[in-house]
């Protein structure tokens, strides 16, 4: 999450910087399944059956204990069940769980999901987020993520004995919580980062011409191999146009309302 948050946050920088960043993770080629999979998917799913087992047999005490560690105990596993499903749409929003044709075309795609392109990083990322009540639920999915994270980190290592005496846990509390913080920052800031960079037709439209600049050059020397699938091209335009425009509309209408 921390990596991915924060490569994300690159785009802060600029949609140059962020495009060059998901070239790099996208170099790894072959590679990129076995590494998702081995140590992002695999591990969360377990991590989710193991989590859905505890949240099953455990029982709020919040309202005949109200002390801070069972608001905490609450959170975790509350936010447990947020983080899981969000993460499962946040797949399926951006890469479409599978990659057969059929797949695309006949779920992801009818379904909003697929939107990201990996040579297209911003304007994709962008344009998937920018409805106000996606960016809301992606908002709220963050912070789950975020807190899941950081708490679990606090309560492992009090489970794993790390930091047994009150003032050792207090210490780590601290130090989780800053950590928590931090993490919720560049997570919202990038999500930010994203929606603002096609936050209107004429910044959409630069962003896409860096882009198609960008992969013409990375595709010339060699540093990236050319895949349709990764690509957004011209001829989606007609059927992205719309929705576009209407998202676009709506944020101005907000705008002008406030």
């Amino acid at each position: 999450m921390v990596v991915h948050l924060s490569v994300n946050a690159s785009v802060l920088n600029g949609p140059g910087t962020f495009q060059n960043n998901v070239y790099k993770i996208h170099s790894l080629g072959g590679l990129l399944p076995f590494v998702e999979w081995t140590f992002i998917f695999i591990p969360i799913l377990f991590h989710a059956i193991v989590g859905m087992a505890i949240v099953g047999g455990a029982l709020p005490n919040t309202h005949n204990y109200r002390y801070a560690a069972n608001y905490r105990y609450t959170l975790q596993r509350a936010t447990g069940v947020i983080a899981f499903f969000f993460i499962m749409w946040h797949v399926f929003h951006m890469h479409g769980w599978f990659h057969s044709e059929a797949w695309m075309e006949n779920v992801a795609k009818p379904l909003d999901g697929a939107n990201f392109k990996p040579y297209n990083a911003t304007s994709t990322a962008g344009t998937a987020l920018l409805g106000v009540g996606m960016a809301l639920f992606y908002v709220v999915g963050i912070l789950a993520s975020v807190y899941h994270l950081a708490n679990g980190i606090w309560t492992m290592g009090i489970t794993w004995g790390v930091w047994t005496s009150p003032k050792a846990q207090q210490r780590a509390s601290a130090v989780c919580a800053v950590f928590g913080i931090v993490l919720a920052t560049v997570g919202l800031a990038a999500e930010w980062g994203v929606r603002n960079a096609v936050s209107t037709p004429e910044k959409l439209e630069a962003v896409r011409q860096q882009e198609a600049t960008m992969l013409k050059a990375n595709i010339a020397t060699g540093a990236v191999v050319p895949d349709e699938h990764k690509e957004w091209r011209p001829e989606q335009a007609e059927s992205d146009g719309e929705q576009e425009a209407s998202l676009h509309g709506s944020e101005a209408e907000m705008t002008e309302s406030r």
